[in-house]
């Protein structure tokens, strides 16, 4: 189930879905770097004004599913118009800028975006644009980008598949009159 935070602007709504800490796992592929499974943390989060903060971290994991090292992380910003048009300013630690815009489907919780500016520092790797779906379906978030370079044409090289990490505290917070003890709340 969807909630709606009271002091979300409600120019977010429709992105709503987006919103919780996520964590998951993916593969990553494309030509000239190491294919590999990988395990990432997401957060999508507000405080009130029209956008939602964006951050995500990715590590490579071995056959065990264990963390091996860091693969990516990005951070960002995410704002929704009143024709559903989506934009997204994204920094990567690669030394990448992107801005990003797209649209939320009519009905349904999908995202597509596309690059429409790239901006690299002198140590970044060759990249020169790309794309990304995100989907919410049966309560999980998935995602799939593509990405190009002036090598390699516009090719998927990551996806994830991502569910909601719920903090306890959450729900405990929204409980009345909890026992001392804790055991006799079982009783």
């Amino acid at each position: 189930m969807i909630e709606i935070p009271s002091d979300l602007h409600p120019d977010l709504v429709p992105l709503v879905f987006l919103l919780g800490n996520w964590e998951g796992a993916g593969v990553s592929d494309f030509p000239g770097a190491e294919k590999c499974n990988f395990g990432q943390e997401a957060t999508f989060s507000h405080d009130g004004r029209d956008f939602i903060e964006y951050v995500s971290h990715t590590w490579v994991l071995d056959s065990e599913g264990k963390k091996v090292r860091p693969l990516e992380s990005e951070t960002g910003y995410w704002r929704i118009d009143k024709d559903r048009k989506v934009e997204v300013v994204m920094c990567r630690d690669q030394g990448i800028v992107e801005v990003w815009y797209g649209e939320l489907a009519e009905g349904k919780p999908q995202i597509d975006l596309a690059t429409d500016a790239v901006a690299r520092t002198a140590a970044a790797g060759p990249y020169s644009g790309g794309k990304r779906l995100y989907g919410y379906v049966n309560s999980d978030l998935m995602w799939v980008g593509e990405k190009a370079t002036p090598e390699v044409e516009l090719r998927p090289y990551m996806s994830a598949h991502l569910k909601k990490v719920v903090d306890p505290r959450e729900w405990a917070k929204d409980l009345k009159d909890l026992p001392d003890d804790g055991i006799a709340f079982f009783r």
